[in-house]
């Protein structure tokens, strides 16, 4: 009997899908160490990154759980 793979809930938490099943993601590298860091570096941060195409099969494959 072949049983399910379960979700990685860890990337679950980290990653949404769009509309047009691409993955977008928070940048890293925002909150540690941010008084060193421009104005400009920091909002630039604050917005929602894709994943990029090398780490998509790898990161459905988690997300798919099958």
């Amino acid at each position: 009997m072949k049983t399910k793979m379960k979700t990685k809930k860890s990337v679950a938490k980290r990653i949404k899908l769009t509309g047009s099943n691409k993955m977008k993601r928070k940048c890293t590298n925002r909150s540690h160490m941010a008084h060193s860091k421009t104005t400009k570096q920091k909002r630039q941060l604050r917005k929602d990154r894709l994943v990029s195409p090398a780490n998509h099969k790898k990161l459905k494959y988690t997300l798919q759980g099958e």
